[in-house]
């Protein structure tokens, strides 16, 4: 899983690497026909037409799909749960808060989030690996205030499901040398709870490729760490070759860790794992 400051970044910016900025009249009009959806979509709720405000949702999902690509640029073209770009198959504009119908930790069914429908801040790009299970998987640790038309408070819900966007959420996340995603050591039950459901709905384990992935560069890393090691041990003696030998794992590290690199939160975890503060420094910030 990887952090995206969706919070702070538009269609319209020009800072977003492989990305054809919107003009700001092309991002006014989304908003606008956003607006207007959400109107039609409130207008049959309140006629308890349910059948068909989820048909106007259904029939409009190319709306946001014209964000997709957007989603993807803020990731480097990585889904924002697997950090992949091809081993989770292709990419769905994934609505974090479902807009059909809820579903609960006992299975049972709750009404959806329809009036994010067209949110974009509730849009996360994901290969459809992942979303096919997840669906409308969206339970509430007990108690949690829940959020609705008349009274709005997304804010205020626990959820179980982690959340890209959510920078606390996605430090909850950890692995093994075997490729698993595990939760943070030191987590809360509750935390750890939150790992393991999101896990098992989005399938960040069950799926063989990925996991494969995530141990090829746990083992890349790690050869790495002990080719720093052995250079280390032997510069005490001003030794050039192992310098250089230093200098060219640190590049390869930061390659690795950077942000634009595939399964990067996989080589950072596996280099803090060693809780060394030399090591710690190879890290791409």
């Amino acid at each position: 899983m990887i952090w995206i400051d969706l919070e702070h970044k538009l269609p319209t910016d020009t800072d977003i690497p492989n990305w054809e900025p919107w003009s700001q009249q092309k991002w006014d009009e989304w908003k606008a026909k956003s607006a207007n959806l959400v109107n039609q979509l409130a207008a049959l709720e309140a006629e308890g037409d349910r059948e068909n405000r989820n048909q106007l949702i259904d029939d409009n999902s190319a709306h946001w799909g014209e964000l997709k690509e957007w989603l993807l640029a803020l990731s480097a073209g990585k889904c924002w749960f697997s950090e992949v770009r091809e081993l989770y198959s292709h990419y769905d504009v994934e609505h974090f808060r479902p807009k059909k119908e809820a579903k609960n930790i006992d299975k049972s069914k709750r009404d959806g989030y329809w009036w994010l429908a067209f949110d974009y801040m509730n849009f996360r790009a994901c290969g459809n690996v992942g979303n096919r299970k997840k669906g409308g998987w969206f339970p509430l640790q007990d108690g949690s205030l829940c959020s609705n038309y008349v009274d709005q408070c997304e804010e205020a819900e626990t959820t179980y499901l982690l959340d890209p966007i959510d920078g606390n959420d996605v430090a909850l996340i950890a692995f093994d040398e075997e490729g698993k995603v595990v939760p943070m050591p030191g987590s809360s039950e509750w935390d750890q709870q939150r790992v393991a459901e999101s896990v098992k709905r989005l399938k960040l384990n069950e799926h063989p490729p990925l996991t494969d992935a995530r141990r090829k560069v746990w083992q890349k890393v790690d050869g790495l760490i002990e080719d720093f090691n052995r250079a280390r041990a032997r510069c005490g003696v001003n030794n050039p070759v192992a310098r250089q030998k230093m200098r060219d794992v640190r590049s390869s590290m930061r390659e690795l860790t950077s942000r634009d690199a595939e399964l990067s939160s996989v080589a950072r975890w596996c280099v803090w794992f060693r809780n060394d503060p030399q090591l710690s420094r190879l890290v791409s910030d």
